[in-house]
């Protein structure tokens, strides 16, 4: 038993003794495994230091020439200095050597506008200028905005910036009322009807006569005029085409009102219509019968208080401004079209004299009024007929979805509204929503970089698109202009200020 305890206790001590020595041997190992590592990193610094002080060795020891060059006969000198003449050329050319230029802009002739963000010049815009030198060939202006982007503000500032340059302004139909007090401001007048009010407004007015007409041409023209008119509020309220016998029966009963009354008034026509002479055709009041009930909505129907009696307003084109105010009306879509139908027959008369001018016709909340087929028409007529006319019509939208409203996919009424935007050559994107950007793109043709830049613009900031060239433009407005041309007064009011003034919140 003795002998076993020993034995087990030396064998105990011989593995322990065994561990310390592998422990041992594995860090002895290690020690000498950094020491190599450390001998190469010192061998490579040594190299590194000595590859470093060859090379600034033989850097010092090279011979150039010296700052003022070679001396004697080799130096090549003159005894003048050498000089290179100024070379001078045109933007257009030097681009190619300088690509990264900025634009140089439309020019300095026309209305200022801002700060072209680009190049940081001042950024000038006139239609007619641009017109004249060949930049465009439309005057005509698409103008696209958010609401709060600053586009209200900057259509004011193009058209009463303009007036001074002695162009008019027009506005035929103001649905917000905005246009009033800017009319009133530069020495206008706003034309406002509603119900309610005095004012009336007589379809049948023979209207403003341009010069050079002789009394036979005046006389057919001013005739013509009224049976145009007459049949596009039959087809307003109707909402369909006349047919070729309603146009015989409004043709007759006017040719009859005409004869017998010195100042002719719609209910005169429309009692012709609903109950005509003994000796007419016994058949016309039958044809009629439609077309009479039609127009009779516009003298004692849900619309009369406006077309039943003469005209209490006047149509001055020689005023600098002149606006139709239909914020009164604005809940009828109906007698705005029929409003704007008369507003624009006048505006036709005006635009036929020779000596009228050129004017800016400003068609606020397009999408609204886009709506009316005989509207639309008659905005496709003076989009088309612009040059000859001397206007520059300017097109105002929220968004260019707007015209999915105008009409159906593939009707007529949409191609117009389309050829609109065809038919304009400068457009004016302001601030777009993120998920009108592909459909703002696709209809104005804009680039990737362009579409990038709609949803960051900030406040009066904007994408002006002439033809193929593009600019960023800051809007600047005078101090007394951003006070004329504020639109959010009732919302940036404070109530405590009415309170202070002894106006009572719901007072008038």
């Amino acid at each position: 038993m003795g002998n076993n305890r020993e034995s087990k206790k030396l064998y105990s001590t011989v593995l322990v003794e065994d561990g310390k020595g592998k422990r041992r041997s594995r860090k002895a190992r290690e020690r000498a495994a950094l020491q190599v590592i450390a001998r190469d990193r010192a061998a490579q610094w040594q190299a590194e230091r000595a590859k470093i002080a060859a090379e600034r060795a033989a850097a010092r020891s090279t011979d150039y020439l010296p700052k003022g060059g070679e001396a004697g006969p080799a130096a090549l000198r003159s005894y003048r200095r050498f000089r290179v003449p100024t070379h001078q050329d045109t933007s257009a050319t030097l681009q190619g050597a300088y690509p990264f230029l900025a634009e140089g802009g439309l020019g300095s002739q026309g209305v200022f506008v801002g700060q072209d963000m680009y190049s940081g010049g001042s950024f000038v815009y006139d239609p007619w200028v641009l017109y004249q030198r060949g930049i465009i060939t439309a005057p005509n202006l698409v103008l696209a905005g958010i609401v709060g982007s600053g586009k209200s503000s900057l259509a004011k500032s193009l058209y009463t910036r303009s007036i001074p340059f002695g162009r008019r302004v027009y506005v035929p139909g103001d649905p917000k009322g905005e246009h009033t007090a800017v009319a009133e401001a530069v020495g206008g007048k706003a034309i406002i009807l509603g119900h309610g009010l005095r004012n009336r407004l007589n379809p049948l007015d023979e209207g403003y006569r341009p010069g050079g007409l002789s009394d036979p041409e005046w006389a057919s023209t001013v005739a013509s005029r009224r049976r145009d008119l007459i049949g596009a509020l039959a087809e307003t309220v109707l909402e369909r085409s006349l047919s070729p016998l309603e146009h015989t029966v409004i043709d007759i009963a006017l040719q009859a009102v005409v004869a017998t009354a010195s100042v002719p008034i719609l209910p005169m026509v429309v009692d012709r219509i609903l109950t005509p002479d003994p000796g007419d055709d016994e058949r016309l009041a039958e044809d009629g019968r439609l077309v009479g009930h039609a127009l009779r909505r516009l003298v004692s129907g849900d619309l009369a208080g406006l077309f039943d009696g003469p005209s209490t307003v006047t149509f001055d084109p020689t005023l600098p401004m002149i606006t139709l105010d239909l914020s009164r009306v604005v809940e009828n879509s109906t007698l705005i079209s029929v409003l704007m139908t008369c507003s624009s027959a006048w505006m036709e008369s005006a635009l036929l004299d020779p000596n009228g001018g050129q004017r800016w016709v400003v068609y606020d909340e397009a999408w609204r009024l886009m709506s009316h087929p005989a509207l639309l028409k008659r905005m496709d007529a003076h989009w088309r007929l612009a040059r000859h006319y001397g206007i520059a019509n300017l097109l105002i939208f929220h968004k260019l979805t707007d015209l999915d409203n105008v009409g159906d996919q593939g009707s007529a009424m949409r191609s117009l509204a389309n050829s609109l935007l065809a038919n304009a050559e400068s457009r004016i994107i302001y601030r777009q929503e993120s998920d009108q950007i592909g459909t703002t793109g696709k209809t104005l043709g804009l680039t990737g970089t362009e579409q990038k830049l709609l949803p960051s613009l900030g406040t009066g900031q904007g994408l002006w698109r002439i033809k193929e060239s593009s600019y960023v433009v800051q809007h600047q407005l005078h101090p007394e202009e951003l006070r004329a041309f504020d639109t959010t007064q009732r919302m940036s009011q404070n109530p405590r200020n009415h309170a202070d003034s002894g106006q009572v919140e719901g007072g008038s």
